[in-house]
């Protein structure tokens, strides 16, 4: 608890109880459960709260994002859960933290990932004929966002992809830092792959499912896969270079060239400490 408790701002401890607590009633403060509570998880949950209150999202959708990548991760030999859940079967399982419940919420788990990076010139030289280019990869501090302003995971969206020259339009497959599967539907307007308050829609379309317009989590994401803290960042560009190479047998995105990776931590303000973006290219 106090490990993850200093992952947000340990010197304004106040500003974090302020936003954990400023939407829920006496009454519910009074009935939260106290025991196995994690830090992250009430976080998450307020910020679910205050997207469902932006967009018209209803926990309905959040257990849709989790059953989805169900589906995905029981394809992936890596994935640390593999067994298909229904959108019930989320929606009736623990509660956590509301709207949270334990299917919504990623597993802290062990694992490893890697990746060599070489120059075009020594990829030539030792004969690499399937190599996976960086377009761009982009890393920023988080800050207090003002009010009405762009949060930094939107801001480094628009870097990574003016930096690679791509829109989000372009891209064929996703990867991103579903901590909880409601971040995945913030992330889905954050990244640009929708319009703000469409997340909902555009999951409800089948567009981020295998077999739709641009696949997202089709490893299984955090909440199936496994997020191995330190590795996971890396793990998502291993699935990606899998996905360019043709490599991902049953999860494959057919025809997949561009690839986006988003990975976030920390806690500051009400926005994410960190966030470092990725766009790869076969």
């Amino acid at each position: 608890m106090q490990v993850y408790a200093g992952c947000s701002d340990t010197e304004h401890p106040e500003q974090l109880d302020a936003f954990l607590t400023g939407d829920l009633s006496a009454e519910a403060l009074a009935a939260a459960p106290t025991d196995r509570r994690s830090v992250f998880m009430d976080i998450y949950a307020r910020m679910a709260r205050d997207y469902m209150a932006a967009s018209g999202a209803r926990p309905r959708h959040f257990a849709q994002v989790s059953a989805k990548n169900s589906r995905h991760g029981a394809l992936n030999p890596n994935a640390q859960f593999r067994e298909v859940l229904s959108e019930e079967a989320v929606l009736a399982a623990r509660a956590i933290s509301y709207p949270l419940t334990l299917p919504m919420c990623s597993p802290i788990g062990d694992g490893a990932a890697a990746a060599v990076i070489v120059s075009p010139k020594v990829a030539h030289e030792l004969g690499l004929t399937r190599p996976v280019r960086v377009l761009s990869s982009i890393l920023a501090s988080g800050f207090d966002v003002a009010e009405g302003a762009p949060g930094v995971t939107e801001v480094v969206a628009r870097a990574s992809f003016e930096t690679a020259g791509v829109s989000p339009g372009e891209i064929d497959c996703v990867e991103l830092h579903d901590a909880t599967s409601p971040a995945e539907l913030i992330y889905y307007e954050a990244l640009g792959l929708c319009a703000k308050g469409d997340g909902p829609a555009l999951l409800e379309s089948g567009a981020t499912a295998l077999g739709g317009r641009v696949p997202v989590n089709p490893s299984g994401g955090l909440v199936r896969k496994g997020h191995p803290i330190g590795a996971t960042g890396l793990a998502q560009i291993h699935e990606l270079v899998q996905q360019l190479r043709g490599r991902a047998d049953r999860r494959q995105v057919e025809g997949a060239r561009l690839a986006l990776a988003e990975n976030g931590g920390g806690f500051i303000g009400a926005d994410a400490a960190a966030i470092t973006m990725t766009v790869l290219a076969r």
